[in-house]
């Protein structure tokens, strides 16, 4: 008798609405993933501003500064890629803290992708906008891409609209005849800062806020009687994907990378994740950022 022989049964045809996954299917699936995922960062997370409140503790600060609120802005890479209606609406959101000081700790233009030249000419749109804060008192420090498109120009563009740039020197607060000082420093990858001409002689116990764009110099200001710095720099590392460490941090920028830190001799840093981008136009998981901080005794 003949073995029958087995005969497999015809494959089942995919139901109406079922999708078969193919090798084109995938690719197609997962270019448009990665597109979507980069318009989400290039369009949407680069603009989702986030104003941050934080009350600082000075144990040294008079009592006449208590409340204090200083809003700071920063890394603003005007023109690549920052837009005038983006830092427009940054200007709109800092007005309506009603801050009592405004810093902005530098990177007001960028070196890249066009031209050093093209950075120098937005340098000066970019503080017509700045301009537009409310607050009178608006102090500034350069950053590293500042210097290199031409530091001169840079602080030129911002004194002309009212905005005070601190070169290695420091400026007075005053309240009810009690002082806080106000310092800033040269752009420490591509200047000389020089903290000795910064930091002002004879304050005795009067509590010091220093500018500093690059955040791991803070390392060099302990012990020398600064009781908060503020920088900005490492956009927070700007692209932040799950399970790794942050991909774009620059020199001086990757200590410290986001937040308030404290340090032994009472000292604290506040490290901002600036407005704009870099390299990339892109931000993911890290928004960009207006910190107001309330200074109490």
């Amino acid at each position: 008798m003949t073995e029958p022989t087995l005969v497999a049964p015809p494959a089942k045809a995919p139901s109406l609405g079922q999708t078969v996954l193919t090798r084109r299917n995938f690719l197609w699936a997962a270019a448009g993933s990665a597109a979507g995922l980069a318009f989400y960062a290039g369009e949407i997370s680069r603009h989702e501003l986030e104003v941050v409140d934080l009350t600082i503790h000075l144990p040294r600060l008079p009592d006449a500064f208590a409340g204090m609120k200083i809003a700071q802005i920063s890394d603003f890479h005007f023109a690549e890629y920052t837009e005038a209606a983006f830092l427009e609406r940054v200007v709109r959101r800092v007005n309506e803290a009603a801050p009592d000081l405004v810093v902005l700790t530098g990177d007001f233009v960028s070196t890249k992708p066009l031209p050093k030249r093209f950075g120098a000419r937005m340098a000066y749109h970019c503080a017509e906008i700045l301009s537009r804060i409310a607050c009178p008192l608006r102090y500034a420090i350069l950053g590293n891409h500042d210097a290199l498109v031409g530091a001169a120009g840079v602080i030129d563009a911002l004194r002309t609209h009212g905005i005070s740039v601190l070169v290695n020197s420091s400026v007075p607060l005053e309240r009810d005849g009690k002082r806080v000082w106000l310092a800033g420093i040269r752009d420490v990858l591509q200047e000389r800062p020089d903290l000795d001409a910064a930091l002002p002689g004879g304050r005795g116990s009067e509590p010091v806020i220093l500018l500093s764009h690059e955040p791991d110099f803070a390392d060099y200001t302990v012990g020398r009687g600064v009781d908060l710095v503020l920088s900005g720099h490492t956009h927070g590392g700007q692209i932040l994907i799950p399970f790794l460490p942050p991909l774009l941090l620059p020199g001086m920028g990757q200590k410290y990378v986001h937040g308030h830190f404290r340090f032994g001799d009472g000292m604290q840093l506040y490290v901002n994740r600036g407005i704009g981008a870099v390299n990339l136009p892109f931000r993911f998981r890290c928004p960009p950022e207006i910190t107001v901080l309330t200074l109490v005794p």
